[in-house]
């Protein structure tokens, strides 16, 4: 079982920064590929960002790239979504997800086993 807790959602203007934390407890950390996904109000969830389990391969959606960047900290058993350059169209229920086990990174939510509850970004205009 692993349990997954986001923080540091809130609201901020357009090209400001935000940095999103997911911290994990129970299984080892350093095992799991992590992700993280957003979803909007009436659009499915989507992909953001994944990282592999040494933190060693990371890999972006086109909409986030070069804007957001995902790094972990495996003795804190904590990944990071360090998100600048906000638009209004990043707006959205942010989760972090882990796929135990899993070499690699990781694109689709069926890859994932664990989700957290999700943190609210609201960037506004």
């Amino acid at each position: 079982q692993v349990q997954l807790v986001e923080s540091g959602g809130g609201l901020v203007q357009a090209g400001g920064s935000l940095r999103l934390s997911c911290a994990a407890s129970g299984r080892t950390f350093s095992n799991h590929a992590m992700g993280w996904f957003r979803q909007a109000p009436g659009k499915e969830r989507e992909f953001v960002a994944a990282i592999s389990w040494s933190g060693g391969s990371t890999y972006y959606a086109d909409s986030v790239k070069g804007r957001f960047t995902i790094s972990r900290d495996n003795a804190k058993n904590t990944v990071y979504l360090q998100m600048n350059s906000l638009k209004p169209e990043d707006t959205a229920v942010y989760y972090c997800a882990a796929a135990l086990g899993r070499v690699g990174v990781h694109l689709a939510y069926y890859q994932y086993d664990y989700w957290g509850q999700g943190t609210q970004v609201t960037v506004s205009s």
